[in-house]
């Protein structure tokens, strides 16, 4: 059975930027998997420090209010990877999952580690590049030009375990056509 994580689709993070295309594209993945009856595993990154945007009692931690009640679960975590000390992994055996889908926030963080994580742990995995979206930019890294989603789609391929996808080629291979 195949899962779709959303990783840290939260507040803090979407209202620092534009990432109107980024949670359209979500959405839209989100939708298929309801429709297939596949579940829908949001996870969201909270902080016990009540200085911190991720505070776990702090609205600006909370899940989008645009995605939030599409989650079938939520995971908590405190690390960029999904697994690490939390009931992820438990979660999915439950469900029976072999293969997760990857989308959220922030590209370069937790949904890279957490691809690698699941990776690690068995799964198939498959990135969905344009269904990421990052705070950071070529600046934050000191690196003109460069792309962070390309960037890290193009690492995890390279690896020839993960998977990436863009949405188009997600609608080619996965999608259910009416």
């Amino acid at each position: 059975m195949k899962a779709l994580l959303v990783i840290d689709a939260q507040n803090t993070i979407i209202h620092s930027g534009d990432f109107t295309k980024e949670i359209s594209t979500i959405e839209e993945i989100i939708q298929d998997f309801k429709g297939k009856g596949e579940p829908v595993i949001f996870v969201r990154n909270i902080d016990n420090n009540e200085d911190s945007p991720f505070y776990k009692n702090a609205d600006t931690s909370e899940l989008h209010h645009s995605l939030k009640d599409y989650a079938d679960h939520i995971t908590l975590k405190k690390t960029p990877s999904s697994f690490y000390q939390t009931d992820l992994s438990t979660t999915l055996e439950k469900l029976g999952v072999n293969h997760v889908f990857i989308t959220g926030f922030n590209t370069e963080f937790c949904c890279m580690f957490t691809a690698i994580a699941a990776f690690d742990r068995g799964y198939k995995v498959t990135f969905i590049e344009d269904a990421t979206g990052t705070v950071n930019d070529e600046d934050t890294y000191e690196m003109k030009g460069l792309d962070i989603r390309d960037f890290v789609g193009t690492a995890l391929h390279w690896s020839n375990v993960i998977q990436v996808l863009d949405y188009e080629e997600y609608e080619e291979g996965y999608k259910v056509t009416n």
